[in-house]
């Protein structure tokens, strides 16, 4: 029995080694490592998770919503824990596909990813799938809260609202428009609470450590009713004239209030992807363009103001006239006439506004464009605003008081050339624009405005803006039954990128316009940029004026 008694005493030896040994990693783990390990395990058990902070949601004047933030889940798997159950990645997969809206591949390769033990299943999970995905209690599945921005009218305002998106560190944020320059007061305060967990990573006890504050709700300006007729409006624009683009913005001249900004193409902001970056721009006021005519009403208003002339002066006018290196014409042939100042700006005469110009003066001249806003951005609360291009009296040539009266070799903003008019209309006062009217119920201020032409003039250059749409003027053929209208057309030549001059194909129409036009109470201007087939604002952009204005004014009740 000698050897029997050697081979139990080797094994009992090889047992006694491995037991020690074990015992001293034990020790190692329990003394050396132990902290260490205790922070892992306490890590692994215990958590701070960040609890989102509802965003605000945004309404319309009336409190229809426009933007709203609905509770949702990502759906997180640990690799590790899948298998651990006694069901199947496999079967697992299939169940959770037709819940999450994937193909069950997906689900799997995802649910088995090697090496790790946290993998994003699919995020913004509505609320009621994530609470019935927690139903089938699955091991190695579990859930973080989040929130869904929804628009629930499409396509209404995408421009304006804008798109959000998410930060580095999953937090939802504004990207664009509204959602990215109120971002602030959208984005309210997070909350932070303590979770611990089992082995299995399933939640045993929650602590709320901070609570979460919701962002603020924003009230706009806009009316719905009024945004969605202005881009259906610009939507028949499109279809009929094939146009680079077009925007329409409606505004109450007494308050500066945006009732409407459109923009077409149409982009929706729950599918920003589908839109290419550049239909996305507010070109309302992110986009410039040379206005032609309607400027002419400034050069105008310059001058009546510095008593250079009166609605009745008459002006001997030659076909052209000749400054500098340049002959300038009128749009179409004629011979000598002779027009007041009211008949200058009704038929929109270039050589007449161009005789009116050189009377002001270039330094006159320039000051009242300044005065107008012109030059600099409205102050609008709205991202990527442009200033417009306003010639500083140094850099005129010896011909820039040949084409800067009548519109040409300066540029501005839809928005800028709407508030500018609106100082026409209310009696020769220019405010600041504005399209958030309140945060959480709370009115905001009336921004202050700066009388820069007298009620009188403003009345006289009123009256005269009559005349456009009266008979012999530029767009004769815009009435609206039992209204009194006033306005004016703006065809310019678009300067051509390649030659560096103006362009004899490519053009940009547009009209401003108000009613009634003794005391208006509301403006719309419309720019459409290269129409196809037709090119003058009488034709092109002051019909759509007639279209949204007729809706407005019947929708408002404003009194014929």
């Amino acid at each position: 029995m000698p050897l029997l008694d050697r081979r139990i005493g080797l094994l009992f030896l090889c047992f006694l080694i491995l037991i020690s040994l074990a015992f001293a990693r034990a020790l190692y783990f329990g003394t050396v490592k132990g902290s260490a390990l205790g922070q892992v395990a306490t890590k692994q058990q215990v958590s701070t998770d960040v609890v989102p902070a509802r965003r605000g949601t945004i309404t319309d004047r009336n409190g229809d919503e426009l933007a709203v933030s609905e509770p949702s889940a990502t759906i997180i798997a640990n690799p590790r824990l899948i298998d651990v159950g006694d069901v199947p990645a496999g079967v697992i997969a299939k169940q959770l596909a037709p819940l999450l809206e994937l193909e069950p591949g997906e689900v799997l390769q995802a649910i088995t990813k090697p090496d790790t033990g946290y993998v994003q299943v699919k995020r913004q999970v509505p609320a009621v799938t994530a609470d019935r995905i927690a139903e089938l209690k699955i091991n190695g599945i579990t859930q973080e809260a989040s929130e869904q921005r929804t628009y629930p009218h499409g396509l209404l305002a995408g421009q304006v609202l804008g798109i959000v998106g998410r930060s580095d560190k999953g937090i939802t944020v504004g990207r664009e428009g509204l959602e990215y320059f109120r971002n602030k007061s959208l984005r309210g305060r997070d909350g932070k609470v303590r979770t611990l967990r089992d082995a299995l990573g399933q939640p045993l006890q929650v602590d709320e450590l901070q609570p979460s504050k919701p962002g603020a709700r924003l009230e706009l300006t806009l009316d719905a009713e009024i945004q969605d007729r202005a881009e259906k409006v610009l939507a028949a624009v499109g279809k009929k004239y094939s146009p680079k683009s077009a925007t329409a913005v409606v505004m109450d001249p007494a308050t500066n209030e945006v009732l409407a900004m459109a923009n077409w193409p149409r982009v929706d902001p729950n599918r920003p992807g589908d839109a290419p970056a550049d239909a996305r721009q507010n070109k309302a006021v992110g986009i410039t363009y040379e206005p032609g005519s309607t400027f002419k009403a400034f050069t105008v208003a310059g001058a009546l103001e510095d008593k250079k002339t009166t609605p009745d002066t008459v002006y001997n006018l030659d076909p052209t006239i000749k400054i500098a290196d340049r002959e300038i014409g009128e749009s179409h042939d004629r011979g000598p006439v002779s027009l007041t100042t009211g008949q200058i700006l009704a038929q929109s005469s270039n050589v007449g506004a161009i005789k009116i110009g050189l009377g002001l003066g270039r330094e006159r001249f320039d000051h009242w464009v300044r005065e107008f806003g012109f030059g600099k951005p409205t102050g609008v609360d709205l991202p990527g605003e442009e200033r417009g291009i306003q010639p500083t009296i140094k850099q005129y040539s010896g011909s820039s008081m040949g084409n800067l009266p009548i519109g040409q070799g300066e540029s501005v903003t839809s928005l800028q050339m709407a508030t500018a008019y609106s100082a026409i209309a209310n009696g020769g006062i220019l405010r600041p624009p504005r399209i958030v009217r309140k945060i959480d119920g709370r009115r905001l201020a009336p921004r202050k405005g700066k009388r820069i032409i007298s009620e009188n003039v403003a009345s006289e250059i009123r009256k005269m803006l009559e005349g456009v749409v009266a008979a012999g003027g530029t767009a004769s053929e815009v009435s609206i039954p039992g209204y009194q209208l006033a306005g004016k057309t703006g065809t310019a030549n678009k300067v051509d990128a390649v030659t560096r001059e103006y362009s004899q194909e490519d053009y940009v129409s547009s009209f401003v316009g108000f009613a009634p036009a003794a005391k208006p109470k509301l403006l719309v201007s419309v720019m459409v940029d290269q129409p196809q087939g037709a090119i003058f604002g009488g034709v092109v952009a002051a019909p759509a004026f007639q279209d949204i204005a007729s809706f407005a004014l019947q929708y408002l009740k404003i009194a014929p």
